[in-house]
């Protein structure tokens, strides 16, 4: 899920909300995540949780990306907290597409 917080926040434009399978997959997807933004350039500011991965938290400072163990989205619920935000379609891409 994309949350649109623009018009809501300063702190940062984007939350992108995610959910892994297992602390493994939220690790690799986290991994994954950060490994491919910055083949385009794009390096995180501040990353929190990838050693535990329960919750990993990944600052691009005007994007913010949360990947959460199925336990822990449901308990935060982050969506819920920002709902104020205005939720953004995704379109699916082909597995090894470029999506852009």
């Amino acid at each position: 899920m994309v949350l649109d917080l623009r018009e809501v926040t300063d702190v940062t434009d984007f939350f992108v909300i995610a959910s892994g399978t297992s602390d493994t997959h939220v690790r690799a997807v986290a991994e994954h995540i950060t490994e491919e933004l910055r083949k385009s350039g794009i390096r995180v500011h501040h990353a929190e949780g990838l050693q535990q991965g329960r919750w990993a938290l990944l600052d691009f400072v005007d994007c913010v990306v949360h990947v959460f163990h199925p336990t822990l989205r449901q308990f935060y619920q982050l969506e819920r907290l920002w709902g104020d935000a205005t939720p953004l379609a995704l379109e699916a891409t082909p597995a090894g597409g470029s999506g852009r």
